[in-house]
């Protein structure tokens, strides 16, 4: 299998079979590592234009993945190594829900699938996870509605104070 650079953290995988094992696993580990967002993802659809989206993703903890929802497409994760919280919000930004996943070996759920259109994001909880992230396509730039009460992808000390005002809020809701 090939692996194509499309950006500092999205790469697709090449041919007409795709295996995922340690070593594209090691590779994933290693972008994540170097990039500044601390995440990357191997798409493994064709490209942007297919109508199913699969892509093995790597987060680290304190990766902050902005507020967002996806007009009209449902979306699953499935854990396979790791922790993470799928936190959804109501259009204000108040937290409304929030399902702690982890790998199937945790005994917490391993899957989420979210049906409507709603604002959410991920929050990892273990020191790196591993998921698979499935949704319709084509990727239309568009589609993907950002929360304007959360802040934008680089203004690292707003971002952490979203992320610990977001674990205040989600330590409140669980107990």
């Amino acid at each position: 299998m090939e692996i194509k650079r499309i950006s500092d953290e999205v790469f697709y995988a090449g041919g007409e079979i795709i295996e995922f094992g340690a070593r594209e696993l090691d590779f994933l580990k290693a972008q994540t590592a170097r990039n500044p967002r601390k995440r990357a993802r191997l798409c493994t659809h064709i490209d942007a234009a297919d109508r199913l989206h699969e892509m093995i993703i790597v987060n680290v903890r304190d990766t902050y993945v902005r507020p967002h929802k996806n007009t009209n497409k449902p979306k699953s994760f499935q854990v396979l190594e790791g922790r993470m919280d799928v936190v959804v919000f109501d259009d204000h930004g108040t937290v409304i829900s929030v399902t702690h996943l982890g790998s199937y070996d945790s005994g917490r759920p391993y899957y989420f699938r979210l049906h409507e259109t709603r604002y959410h994001t991920l929050r990892t909880t273990s020191d790196i996870v591993l998921f698979q992230e499935t949704t319709i396509g084509p990727f239309r730039q568009g589609d993907t509605v950002f929360a304007p009460w959360a802040p934008e992808d680089g203004q690292v000390a707003a971002c952490a104070e979203f992320l610990k005002n977001m674990d205040a809020a989600v330590a409140r809701l669980n107990r």
